[in-house]
């Protein structure tokens, strides 16, 4: 009898990448939509650590992956479709497309803003809008025929108003004028300082701002804020519905460039702080949006951004539905 021959792995079509803030996935994907194995590594911050450092973080997530499909050394795909936070200008995009493609990880390389692959992973083809609310606030639109909407979400300078961090600072502006006289009353004022175990809003801002209370955590806020609000307090409230505004804003806007505001369309929300589904915001969100894009079909993204990655990159080589539905599959 012969020695039986090891299995060659399979080729890589498509090395999808999603690099959020906190972590970034990869994922080896044939050309039939079989995943030949996936890896994980930290945050992808260019903005701090410099186009090169952050560029590292993705080779670790990359490497992971190559080694979990029995690959050696690093691996060559086709085309490499990478989603990245902090990609939010094209010239962002461009800067990042030539820094990863001097990696050598694929023939051809495409950078799109992270938020694409929210969308593209809550939608059977591309086409629709996504809404992403997590520590800041983003939207985009896409089209079969590669047109797109997107803005530039950086902050208030771009127009942006709300994510997690916009909604911790909002509140605690309000609770503390609520609690020094400049401004109503407001259950807030107790709320916010009570989670961290302080007696006030003078001992919550002192701590803020001598470091007593890392500001890493102010994310903590969004959950109690939205509690307030939903016990009934009029000035959370208010900072709720006005969140539930700009998310029906940028979706309006974005179907609107794309003529989709009168046809039957998905709007995907995303991020942190849709994805808890707070009756309050989401609910209000599809009232809203009922009135300027009434055929238009709201639903929470749950599937990993990476799939959507690689949805991207399969759709770019022309795959057939077969290797789409493998894919999708994988990982729902």
């Amino acid at each position: 009898m012969g020695v039986a021959r090891p299995a060659v792995p399979m080729a890589p079509a498509v090395l999808a990448i999603d690099a959020g803030n906190s972590k970034t996935d990869a994922a080896l994907v044939a050309a039939d939509g079989t995943v030949l194995g996936t890896g994980r590594a930290g945050g992808f911050q260019p903005p701090l650590t410099g186009v090169e450092a952050a560029v590292d973080v993705l080779a670790e997530a990359v490497a992971k992956a190559a080694a979990a499909a029995g690959l050696p050394g690093v691996p060559r795909a086709a085309r490499v479709s990478a989603c990245l936070a902090n990609a939010d200008l094209p010239v962002e995009e461009r800067r990042l497309a030539d820094a990863v493609a001097a990696r050598g990880w694929g023939a051809a390389t495409e950078v799109r803003n992270d938020t694409f692959a929210i969308l593209r992973a809550g939608v059977d083809r591309p086409r629709g809008v996504a809404v992403v609310c997590g520590a800041g606030i983003n939207c985009v639109g896409m089209l079969p025929d590669g047109r797109t909407a997107r803005f530039p979400a950086l902050g208030q300078i771009s127009g942006d108003w709300g994510g997690g961090s916009g909604l911790a600072q909002e509140a605690l502006w309000w609770a503390a004028r609520a609690e020094d006289g400049r401004g109503g009353p407001t259950a807030l004022a107790a709320a916010l300082p009570a989670h961290f175990g302080l007696a006030s809003m003078a001992a919550l801002i002192e701590a803020l701002h001598l470091g007593g209370l890392d500001r890493g955590r102010l994310h903590e806020l969004v959950p109690v804020l939205f509690a307030v609000a939903a016990a009934g307090d009029a000035v959370a409230s208010a900072v709720v519905e006005r969140q539930a505004g700009e998310v029906v804003a940028l979706a309006s806007v974005a179907l609107d460039r794309l003529g989709l505001l009168g046809q039957e369309v998905p709007v995907l929300l995303g991020g942190g702080v849709l994805a808890a589904r707070h009756p309050q915001l989401n609910g209000r969100i599809e009232e809203l949006l009922s009135h300027r894009a009434p055929r238009a079909r709201v639903s929470v993204v749950t599937a990993a951004p990476v799939l959507g990655a690689a949805l991207l990159g399969l759709d770019a080589l022309h795959a057939p539905p077969a290797a789409l539905t493998r894919l999708r599959a994988h990982f729902e």
